[in-house]
């Protein structure tokens, strides 16, 4: 059986979206329920729920919060990224833009199933060293290979 490179959502709920934002924002979410997935979730029923919550300072305390609360470190090398945020809140909220008033499970699966599904979808447009720099671990560090489309 050939190896399938589209992940399978397994989000499928309003419900479990909600538990995966809520629980990240209130710092209770298993670190194992922590996954790209749960990342794109997260700042999905945000923006549509709680946007107050999904601006990138909202999010980045947010996330440096929720790291430490799972044993993790917000340093120059791990945890919190600032340019992977605001990337990430900014492709959301294009696919929920797009995705108009459907359910969150299917903007989440329209999502999974775009090249967003994949977890080196970043590298389209930042080089890996650029990406993966101190600088753009602090602050937004603009993409030095391509635009992004939203």
């Amino acid at each position: 059986m050939p190896l399938s490179l589209t992940p399978t959502p397994t989000l499928t709920t309003e419900e479990a979206i909600a538990h995966v934002a809520q629980g990240m924002t209130s710092c209770t979410l298993p670190k194992a329920e922590w996954t790209h997935e749960a990342h794109w979730a997260a700042a999905l029923w945000l923006l549509r729920h709680a946007p107050d919550q999904a601006t990138p300072a909202a999010m980045g305390r947010a996330i440096r919060a929720y790291n430490e609360s799972v044993g993790g470190q917000n340093t120059d090398t791990s945890g919190y990224h600032e340019t992977i945020t605001i990337a990430s809140i900014r492709a959301a909220g294009d696919c929920l833009a797009r995705g108009g008033d459907a359910p969150l499970p299917q903007v989440l699966a329209g999502l999974m199933h775009s090249h967003l599904g994949g977890p080196e979808w970043l590298l389209a447009y930042w080089r890996r060293e650029t990406l993966f720099s101190v600088e753009a671990r602090r602050v937004w560090v603009a993409p030095d290979l391509a635009d992004l489309p939203f």
